[in-house]
């Protein structure tokens, strides 16, 4: 027999929270103004990481291992939740998300050359 894992306390409000902020961005300007915050901040997580790694030297290989990581596992969220209707502004943020963290990545490599 096989028994449904229950739900926890922080699972519950997480889910009231992203059903509130996506009720709270039905307007078209909020959520594209959300997603532009996101983005940017995707960006300067991308190019922070670059700049940090690229300074200390032994780390390139564990930051490029979790980058690489953290990039999979939204695109695995991706995934998942591409065909619900009621998640499609979370799916929107997962995708500025990684954009900004592409960006970042590739601006910072291309201050490398």
């Amino acid at each position: 027999m096989v028994f449904k894992p229950q739900n926890t306390n922080f699972q519950i409000k997480l889910v009231e929270n992203l059903q509130t902020l996506s009720s709270w961005a039905i307007n078209p300007w909020r959520r594209y103004s959300l997603s532009l915050i996101v983005l940017l901040f995707g960006y300067f997580l991308g190019s922070s990481l670059g700049m940090i790694s690229a300074v200390v030297e032994l780390m390139d290989p564990v930051a490029a291992f979790f980058s690489v990581v953290f990039i999979e596992i939204l695109i695995k969220l991706r995934r998942s939740y591409r065909f619900e209707r009621e998640k499609k502004f979370l799916v929107l943020l997962i995708d500025s998300l990684r954009l900004g963290l592409f960006y970042g990545f590739f601006t910072e490599s291309l201050k490398l050359l």
